[in-house]
């Protein structure tokens, strides 16, 4: 046995040995492209007019981070949570990182050499015709070992596309959870404002109740004809039939929300059913310059680290051209008894180095460098397209905020006449000075009116939220999220 241990020293001994002769002679050189970041120029402020509280301040990283929190309230929060640790895409994306972990692993297990154990028996007997008659045995065990040596760096680059990968793969992780935070804040939100607008429907419906049974009453005394009834009727039940679609949107928001959560829908009506107002925006949102999304938006960072992924797989076509240099080996012992298999003489070994030289492939590894490379041009436009995306959505959502809140002020004032129209002609058709026509323009518009009002406040609040989205808010570079 000591001598079989002697032997395994000296032979791995004489392995490293030519491993560092080959070394020496090669050079360990990594072929292909070295990844540079893409330098992508983009303007120094925004091209849309910052106002209705919006200003190019520095972003706070963590107010962005927890963004929601900005509108105070505590229902929103408590689902933002919920979200965070139930939903399913989330999870789906959280094992999208576990395989590229492990897809890494195994890549990086091919740097090292790769050693089986054998063993065997086996029981041999010849005839007496054609041999001696005799039965045998024979028992053998060993080690095999193979190493490629990664001298011209083909393996290298693929650890750096796998690196590359799994960090794409954690930059999809963040996108989805930016995505997640976002739909789960605006479906709250259109729950609040579905609630707002049935309470005004509804409030306009006692509204026009009370003047079809003032029109009844008039008609009774004589002081109108059956049409006055008839419009007054047709305005209310017009109403009360916007109330179920009210309600089946409202159903709809709380059912998504529950989805979201990754819980069954209908799990978070009883904690919403109560009217509670819409959110209300702070007086002052910093959205910083466009430089920032390129460094905060997770779907601009994936398509980053995709094209270093691409480029390495470049770097591991272009090796293909060259010489695979591999170290094999095998030692044993084998004996006819079990009781003399660990004596010195019985044992077997090779070793030795192979060079494999590709010398005619019909231009197929050429070829694939260039498909590779292709592959890699549009990685490289993704990656553009997603930069100009990004400042896109932020440009549309900063209009689409400030243009809101002056479209909110106009309605609010347009809402406030409606009422005192509303007022006015109800009086002056209870004294008789005025036709019932007017009093059904009034309540109609009223209702328009406020209805539109309720949409656009809510709406101020959704642009925020898409605002926030749009700039990446939901995470905090440095921090472990996954």
């Amino acid at each position: 046995m000591k001598s079989f241990s002697r032997i395994l020293y000296i032979k791995t001994s004489s392995w490293f040995a030519v491993v560092s002769l080959i070394v020496v002679v090669t050079g360990c050189v990594t072929v292909g492209p070295d990844y540079i970041r893409p330098e992508v120029q983009v303007s120094k402020d925004w091209h849309s007019q910052l106002r209705g509280g919006l200003s190019n301040k520095e972003k706070d990283a963590q107010t962005l981070a927890v963004w929601w929190t900005v509108f105070n309230d505590s229902k929103l929060s408590g689902l933002v949570e919920r979200a965070t640790k139930g939903n399913l895409d989330l999870k789906k994306a959280q094992a999208r990182i576990r395989e590229a972990r492990a897809r890494r692993g195994l890549v990086t297990a091919s740097l090292f050499p790769s050693i089986t154990a054998t063993g065997s028996t086996s029981r041999s007997h010849s005839g007496k015709e054609t041999g001696s008659g005799s039965t045998s045995s024979l028992y053998a065990v060993g080690f095999d070992a193979a190493w490629e040596l990664d001298i011209f760096g083909g393996t290298r680059r693929s650890m750096e596309s796998a690196q590359a990968n799994l960090e794409a793969s954690e930059e999809d992780w963040r996108d989805v959870l930016v995505s997640l935070l976002a739909e789960v804040s605006i479906n709250y939100v259109e729950v609040r404002i579905y609630q707002a607008r049935l309470a005004s429907a509804e409030a306009n419906l006692k509204t026009q109740e009370e003047t079809h049974q003032l029109t009844v009453w008039r008609n009774q005394a004589g002081l109108s004809d059956e049409v006055d009834v008839q419009q007054a009727l047709f305005n209310l039940e017009n109403t009360r039939s916007k109330i179920p679609t009210l309600r089946t949107g409202l159903e709809e928001a709380m059912n998504r929300i529950a989805v979201l959560l990754g819980e069954q829908p209908g799990n978070v009506n009883e904690e919403l059913n109560k009217r509670e107002p819409i959110p209300v925006t702070p007086l002052d949102v910093a959205v910083g310059v466009p430089a920032d999304i390129m460094r905060q938006r997770p779907d601009v960072r994936k398509a980053e680290r995709e094209l270093a992924a691409q480029t390495a797989q470049v770097g591991v076509a272009t090796a293909d051209l060259y010489p695979k240099f591999k170290l094999n080996g095998t030692i044993g012992l084998d004996a006819f008894s079990l009781g003399n298999l660990f004596l010195s003489g019985n044992t077997n070994y090779s070793f030795g180095p192979s060079i494999t030289i590709p010398l005619f492939a019909g231009g197929s590894i050429r070829k694939n460098i260039e498909v590779q490379s292709a592959i890699q041009e549009q990685y490289l436009i993704v990656y553009e397209s997603a930069v100009l995306s990004a400042l896109e959505e932020v440009e549309n959502a900063l209009v689409a905020y400030a243009e809101e809140q002056s479209r909110r002020q106009a309605l609010s004032t347009a809402t406030k006449a409606a009422k005192e129209v509303v007022e006015m002609a109800k009086i002056k058709y209870e004294t008789g000075l005025t036709d019932f026509s007017v009093l059904l323009d009034a309540e109609r518009s009223l209702l328009s009116a406020e209805d539109e009002l309720v949409q656009c406040e809510g709406k101020v609040t959704l642009n925020l939220i898409r605002l926030y989205k749009a700039m990446g808010g939901g995470w905090t570079a440095g921090t472990n999220d996954t």
